[in-house]
């Protein structure tokens, strides 16, 4: 059977399962790769052809063109998705999958922001209209709650608590996040400015954030609001002004203010702890001193 035609049905399936777009599109991208490849090189266009030579010879070829373990890993874990599928479905008996590993990743210390320019980022709008107190809440929220970009622009006004707010996350799945008391303020005086700019409009929509026209905003436009907050702010050249980068300093800054591991775990949405501990790589040494110090078995005794 044509390997084109059973991406297709995979995809589908994907829908089906409630999978999000940018996931489909990720699956569909990697599996595309090995089918070019194996049309390409090897000629190969049937599921029935593809040996676990070509597997690892597909692999040899993403290195050999330059492409980084973490990225392959990628296009790995793709595959072996779309083989779970194939033996599910009885398309193949044999998994050529089974037998592929994960290459060995290149630790990368994560670098963000620092308070002094998260401050400044956040002090770069002000309440004075609409468009400003919605992109002020924007990078406050982002900085108090490390969700995703793709959550916050999901995010409705009915999932919205005194104390935190329900988010559909990665994967389809729920989970509760906090939010401070600094970010509730901001919160009540964006509804409040919402409210009144939108007073004549019909809104159809129920997303907590939205556009001058009523409208979901567009990952572009919450990475514009990140951007430009940086611009003003003056972040540093080598740090990427990204909500991505909000997340990482959200979550850093949760670890290095004393906040265990495993809550830090559930709050980001992370699949495994192992995630998470990433990002203490990136904490300071002197942070780590003083986190330390916090909780010295000495000074703790009763």
């Amino acid at each position: 059977m044509l390997i084109q035609d059973l991406l297709k049905e995979f995809t589908f399936d994907l829908q089906i399962k409630n999978y999000s777009k940018r996931t489909i599109e990720t699956y569909n991208y990697n599996v595309g790769q090995l089918i070019n490849y194996l049309n390409d090189l090897h000629e190969i266009s049937e599921i029935e052809d593809i040996a676990s030579i070509h597997i690892k010879k597909f692999v040899q070829h993403q290195l050999n063109i330059g492409n980084k373990s973490t990225y392959i890993n990628t296009i790995i874990k793709s595959l072996r998705a779309f083989y779970v599928y194939l033996i599910a479905e009885e398309y193949v008996t044999l998994n050529v999958m089974a037998r592929t590993k994960l290459l060995k990743e290149d630790k990368t210390v994560i670098q963000t922001f620092t308070d002094k320019e998260v401050t400044k980022m956040i002090e770069a709008y002000d309440f004075k209209r609409y468009l400003n107190a919605r992109n002020k809440v924007i990078v406050a929220m982002f900085t108090d709650t490390g969700i995703r970009c793709s959550e916050l622009i999901n995010l409705e006004t009915n999932w919205i608590n005194e104390t935190n707010i329900k988010i559909f996350g990665k994967g389809s799945k729920w989970r509760y996040v906090p939010i401070s008391l600094m970010l509730r303020k901001y919160m009540i005086r964006y509804e409040r400015m919402k409210k009144g700019y939108f007073k004549n409009k019909k809104l159809e929509h129920g997303n907590y954030f939205l556009s001058r026209s009523g409208r979901p905003l567009t990952s572009v436009q919450i990475e514009n609001v990140v951007r430009d907050a940086g611009k003003i702010a003056g972040v540093r050249e080598d740090i990427r002004c990204s909500p991505h980068t909000l997340r990482h300093y959200a979550i850093q800054s949760n670890l290095r203010n004393g906040l265990d591991l495993y809550s830090c775990s559930k709050i980001a949405g992370h699949e495994n702890i192992q995630i998470t501990k990433r990002y203490l790589e990136g904490l300071e040494t002197e942070n780590i001193l003083i986190m330390a110090q916090k909780t010295s078995p000495l000074m703790n005794l009763k």
